[in-house]
């Protein structure tokens, strides 16, 4: 896949799509890859990060239960498994909402097998237009998501405006360690066994070579911090899990 190279990372971010020759815009793209792969995405995830995705959002919910909240909208929530997991910090509500309509119905599967349907609910929603007044949340979460925004601000402004004054933002996203030799060793399975195991496992000859290709244009770290901070958002925080192979920001309103 080709990846053009802008002046700087952030427009790159929004460059770099699943089919760099298809005529579709990066949303339509990416909502196409994630129904295609949405029987398989739970299984790749798990297994692609030997397990460790787990422990991530358990570090992602420890933050929401140092705040008082009730109301919890879970951006690009996929199949569900952040929005179940901050279920038992015992909210009134969660809503999740995601471009990929395949996803979202394994979501509901889920949710609804494990008793949780009138607490989650997930619905078709796209993060840089979320159907919801200001100040509807008071906490917005997103997992693995931003960097599939096909316009990140947009998506961190409009995560901003549904969430009340006080509000806390929680995001987890892949970033890049910085220390030999698990930088190394990171970037040698992001390009080379990831893609193929993701392939097979899939069918999908976009998607695993896509992930290491956004991962690689996302504005990570302080940059990131800065975008948030830019909209709208104060204290922003980086915090990198696993050697930096993932990194759990936080902020608030």
């Amino acid at each position: 896949m080709q990846v053009m190279q802008p002046e700087n990372q952030s427009k790159q971010a929004t460059i770099v799509v699943p089919d760099t020759g298809s005529n579709l815009s990066k949303k339509a793209q990416v909502a196409d890859m994630f129904n295609d792969i949405a029987r398989r995405y739970d299984f790749l995830n798990h297994f692609l990060s030997l397990g460790i995705d787990r422990n991530w959002r358990k570090k992602a919910i420890a933050e929401l239960a140092k705040v008082k909240h009730e109301r919890i909208l879970d951006v690009a929530t996929g199949t569900g498994d952040l929005a179940i997991a901050a279920s038992k910090t015992a909210p009134k509500h969660i809503t999740g909402i995601d471009i990929a309509e395949q996803m979202l119905e394994i979501g509901r599967k889920k949710v609804a097998e494990l008793g949780l349907a009138g607490l989650i609910k997930l619905q078709t929603g796209d993060s840089e237009a979320l159907p919801f007044n200001d100040g509807a949340f008071d906490i917005v979460m997103c997992a693995y998501g931003v960097r599939n925004f096909e316009h990140l601000e947009a998506g961190l402004k409009e995560m901003c405006r549904v969430m009340e004054p006080g509000g806390k933002l929680v995001i987890l996203e892949f970033s890049h360690p910085k220390k030999f030799p698990i930088r190394q060793l990171y970037k040698f399975y992001f390009k080379y066994i990831l893609p193929l195991l993701g392939r097979v496992v899939s069918k999908n000859s976009n998607a695993y070579t896509y992930l290491p290709e956004s991962v690689r244009a996302f504005p990570e770290g302080k940059v990131f911090c800065e975008k948030m901070v830019k909209c709208g958002f104060k204290d922003a925080k980086a915090r990198p899990l696993t050697f930096g192979i993932t990194t759990l920001y936080t902020a608030v309103k």
